[in-house]
């Protein structure tokens, strides 16, 4: 359907003047701008034609776009504003077309904003997982640790001291059985010299000393090395069966002195 203007109703006169109440402020904004760069253009002329410094390159770019407004400017104002008839389907015809403008702006940021919801239900699931994770870590380590504390037991000192007590008395069982083993062994395969055996002319003569077993010998050596650690070193005395001596010297298990061959000691096979 087609109307004249004349035959508006008040509400489209109303929506006419609205119109060119715009145009009048839209040709004045234009008018001001326009002042306003010629302003600048004319000042820009004063300053002449000097090099620019790279201090001044931002003049530069203002000088590069006062042009490009300034040759704008005069394409606008060649240019004559057409005015939109102010009929019904004209007026149906542009708010459907704003409408259908807002309801595809509107469906953007309804996705983007969906999109953004996603992100973040996806990201709030993955650190209740791992918070789930800590918590049940966390409770693991608690029941751990209420298990031992139940199973720390308390040792008072007369405990700690009975116990010692019991492994030294154990030990020193030990060594005795040991010592005792050691003189079994050194009586059946070590004993002393057969003194019926007769001797050769070239042999020493028997010596009116006693002799002692190698298992003796051993423990005077050995009493000698712990009980005086800073002179371990024993008197032969003819006593000691000569051939035991050669045999402990030969195996490394005494040495003799450096300065006194008669003197020796026990390798301290501890140390």
């Amino acid at each position: 359907m087609s109307v004249n203007q004349q035959d508006l109703d008040p509400d489209s006169t109303t929506d006419v003047e609205d119109v060119a109440d715009a145009e009048e402020e839209l040709i004045k904004k234009c008018e001001e701008m326009w002042k306003d760069m010629e302003e600048c253009q004319n000042k820009l002329s004063l300053t002449g034609t000097e090099t620019l410094t790279d201090s001044n390159a931002q003049l530069s770019l203002l000088i590069m776009q006062v042009k490009c407004l300034t040759a704008e400017l005069s394409q606008w104002q060649k240019e004559t504003p057409e005015m939109i008839p102010l009929n019904e389907e004209i007026l149906v015809t542009l708010g459907k077309e704003e409408f259908q403008k807002l309801r595809h702006d509107l469906e953007l940021v309804l996705s983007t904003i969906q999109s953004n919801n996603e992100k973040l239900k996806e990201d709030l699931e993955r650190e209740q997982k791992w918070l789930d994770e800590q918590q049940q870590i966390l409770e693991s380590l608690n029941v751990l640790q209420n298990e031992l504390k139940q199973q720390v037991v308390t040792f008072s000192e007369s405990r700690i001291f009975n116990e010692l007590k019991t492994k030294m008395r154990d030990i020193k069982e030990y060594k005795e059985k040991l010592l005792v083993t050691l003189g079994e062994f050194l009586e059946d395969h070590f004993p002393l010299p057969d003194r019926n055996v007769k001797k050769k002319k070239k042999d020493i003569q028997e010596s009116t000393a006693q002799l002692i077993t190698l298992h003796e010998m051993l423990e005077i050596l050995l009493n000698r090395l712990f009980g005086v650690p800073h002179d371990p070193y024993v008197k032969i005395s003819d006593s000691f069966w000569p051939p035991y001596i050669e045999l402990l010297l030969r195996n490394g298990i005494a040495l003799r002195h450096p300065e006194d061959p008669t003197r020796i000691r026990l390798e301290a096979f501890h140390q």
